[in-house]
C-alpha cells in the first residue's frame, strides 16, 4: 500500500467516517450499503486501489462517479478493451505537430534536438497520465473501467501505478503523482484477474439489490416516475433475472426501462406495455424471445 499523499487532511475532514460517506453519497443521489461505503471510504482514505467486482449494472461505475461527485475532483476515466496499450492509457506523442516542428526548424535553417522533439509541447496525455499529473487540491478520482476486457500485458502495466502511484515514460522519466488518485477498478468478470493485480487492491463484490432498495434507487434516478410504477418494472427486472437469461437486466436497466414508462406517460406497467418496452431492459433477440414466452402477464405481476 502506497502512503498517503497531500491533501489527506482536507479528505479525512470530507470524509471523517464510514457513515459521513453513507451520507455523502446519499446526497449525490448513490445509495450505498455498508460495505460499499466502508470499501470507498478506505480506498480514498488510504489511497489503496479498490477493485469492484459483480454482474453489469449493479452500480459499479456509477460508485466511481458519485465517489468523485463526493470528493468535488475530477473523474478520470480509462475505458479498457482487448488489445488497449500503453500510448491508449497513458500516453503518446503528437507525432502530426512533431513533424510539422521538424519543417519549422528546417525553413528557419535550426535543429530541433531530440529533448525538444520529445519534450512536453508535443505529449498528448491519456487518462493515467492525467490522474496522475491531476494539479488537486484533492486527488483524481481514476477509473479503469472493465479491467477483464484488457490482456495479461496491460495488467502487468498497471502495476506501477497501483504500487507507487507513478508512471514511466522512457523518454521524459518516472513521473510522481504529487496527489496520488483513488484508484477504483471495475470487473465483469469476464475472466479471471491476475493475483498480482488483486493484491494491490482492497476487494468488493456489488451484488444485485434488494427490491425495495431497487425501487429507492429508481426513484432517485427517475423522480418524476409514479412509484407504482418504479415497484412494478423493480418486480419485473427481478423475475426478469430468475429466467436464466443470455444478458439478465441490472438496476441500471430498470432505471433506463421507468425512463422510457416514464417518457411514455405511463403511470402503471401492464403486459402491453411490456410488451412494447422490453427492449429497453432486455438487449439479445433470444432474451426477448424468451421473456415473451414466459409470458409478460405473469412477469408484470397481473397472472
Amino acid at each position: 500500500m502506497r502512503p498517503p499523499g497531500t491533501g489527506t487532511d482536507e479528505l479525512a475532514e470530507r470524509l471523517p467516517d464510514v457513515e459521513a460517506v453513507s451520507v455523502a453519497l446519499d446526497a449525490v443521489d448513490y445509495l450505498s450499503d455498508p460495505g460499499l461505503a466502508t470499501a470507498l471510504f478506505c480506498a480514498a482514505r488510504l489511497r489503496q486501489p479498490l477493485l469492484l467486482e459483480g454482474e453489469p449494472g449493479v452500480g459499479k461505475t456509477e460508485a466511481a462517479r458519485a465517489l468523485a461527485a463526493v470528493l468535488d475532483t475530477p473523474l478520470v476515466r480509462l475505458q479498457c478493451y482487448e488489445g488497449i496499450d500503453a500510448a491508449e492509457a497513458l500516453y503518446e506523442w503528437d507525432y502530426p505537430r512533431q513533424l510539422l516542428g521538424i519543417r519549422l526548424a528546417e525553413a528557419r535553417g535550426t535543429e530541433l534536438g531530440e529533448g525538444e522533439l520529445f519534450g512536453r509541447d508535443y505529449l498528448v496525455e491519456r487518462p493515467l497520465l492525467r490522474a496522475i499529473e491531476h494539479p488537486g487540491p484533492r486527488p483524481a478520482v481514476l477509473l479503469v473501467d472493465e479491467v477483464d476486457r484488457a490482456d495479461d500485458e496491460f495488467e502487468a502495466f498497471l502495476l506501477e501505478l497501483l504500487a507507487d502511484a507513478a508512471v514511466t515514460v522512457p523518454e521524459l522519466g518516472t513521473i510522481h503523482a504529487v496527489h496520488p488518485p483513488v484508484v477504483v477498478l471495475t470487473s465483469n468478470r469476464t475472466r479471471d484477474l491476475h493475483d498480482a493485480l488483486k493484491r494491490r487492491c482492497l476487494y468488493h463484490w456489488i451484488d444485485h439489490p434488494d427490491l425495495a432498495r431497487s425501487v429507492a434507487i429508481i426513484r432517485r434516478r427517475v423522480p418524476a416516475a409514479a412509484t407504482p410504477l418504479a415497484e412494478q418494472a423493480a418486480a419485473t427486472v427481478l423475475r426478469l433475472r430468475g429466467l436464466g437469461l443470455q444478458k439478465p437486466p441490472g438496476v441500471s436497466e430498470a432505471i433506463d426501462w421507468v425512463g422510457v414508462l416514464d417518457a411514455l406517460g405511463l403511470v402503471a406497467l401492464d403486459a402491453e406495455a411490456a410488451d412494447r418496452t422490453l427492449g429497453a431492459v432486455l438487449k439479445y433477440r433470444e432474451d426477448l424471445d424468451q421473456a415473451r414466452a414466459a409470458g409478460l402477464d405473469a412477469l408484470v405481476g397481473e397472472a
